[in-house]
Order: C-alpha cells, then sequence, then structure tokens
C-alpha cells in the first residue's frame, strides 16, 4: 500500500465540483483508493461518501492506494491533489 498526505488548498474543500473530478479520476485506475481525514474513510470513486468526510480548506487527508499498480497510481492522484485541490 502506498499512500500521502495532502493539506486542501481549495477555498471551499472538497465540494461537488472538485469531488466530482477527483471520482472521476478514481475511476481510471483498477486500484483501490481511500481518503481519510479525523478517522472517517471513503471511496474516492463514491461522490456522496467523498462528501460525507466533510473536507474543508486547511484539511489534511490522508490519501492510500493499494493494488494494482498502486505506485503509479499514487503519483497520479498526489499530481491530481495538487492540481484540483
Amino acid at each position: 500500500m502506498k499512500s500521502f498526505n495532502y493539506t486542501i488548498t481549495d477555498p471551499v474543500g472538497i465540494h461537488a465540483r472538485p469531488a466530482g473530478l477527483l471520482v472521476k479520476e478514481a475511476k481510471l485506475y483498477d486500484a483501490s483508493i481511500m481518503i481519510a481525514k479525523d478517522g472517517k474513510s471513503a471511496d474516492a470513486k463514491k461522490l456522496m461518501a467523498l462528501m460525507s468526510l466533510g473536507v474543508k480548506q486547511g484539511d489534511t487527508v490522508t490519501v492510500s492506494v493499494e493494488g494494482g499498480d498502486e505506485g503509479t497510481v499514487a503519483a497520479k492522484m498526489e499530481d491530481f491533489f495538487k492540481k484540483n485541490l
């Protein structure tokens, strides 16, 4: 399993638009991608689960990738977070 921490810089956090983009990106990969914050976690491929985490600007999330080609997928997800969140 590969993981990284990321502090959200988007002024409104993970709301509908960026959550939708995140789900679309996560669904490109076979690996399991989980987002965790404050002891709660959500599947990055499920929009409502992501939004239920209530991630705001300044919150730090942990992104975990497990499964097929996890190293490459984790790097691509980290790049996505930096560009979009």
